[in-house]
């Protein structure tokens, strides 16, 4: 689901020909969630996940996955991805700038192996949130 939500993203949120996903971050991703789904009452089918990427100190919202329709939601899940900043910026500017590129899309967008899981419950006021940082 996550690849799904990133392939979609890529042309319409995120304006890049190339989405750069480093190996194994979905499969960490996806365990995460298992894990922090497992002590839910309807566990990942009670899921609502929000997709984002941080860039720059900015949320930038790319998808809600809704795991299960026809269950009422009872937590909510906020995945927030990191844009790798480690392309030099002379380089980073010069592909910006777009001379050999399609106008208004960036060539790649690099994800860095790290990332946020924010948890929130939706039954209980006094559950509070937990957010991981991985």
């Amino acid at each position: 689901m996550f690849e799904n939500s990133l392939s979609r993203a890529k042309t319409t949120k995120l304006h890049c020909t190339e989405l750069l996903v480093p190996e194994k971050l979905t499969r960490r991703i996806a365990r995460d969630v298992l894990r922090l789904s497992s002590g839910e009452p309807c566990g990942l089918r009670g899921c609502i996940l929000y997709v984002n990427l941080e860039v720059e100190n900015m949320c930038k919202k790319l998808d809600r996955i809704i795991y299960d329709s026809s269950v009422v939601p009872t937590f909510e899940l906020t995945l927030v991805f990191k844009q790798d900043g480690s392309v030099w910026p002379s380089l980073r500017d010069f592909f910006l700038i777009g001379a050999c590129f399609t106008h208004g899309f960036r060539h790649a967008v690099k994800l860095s192996p790290g990332f946020r899981l924010i948890k929130r419950k939706l039954y209980s006021s006094s559950a509070g949130t937990v957010i991981e940082e991985y």
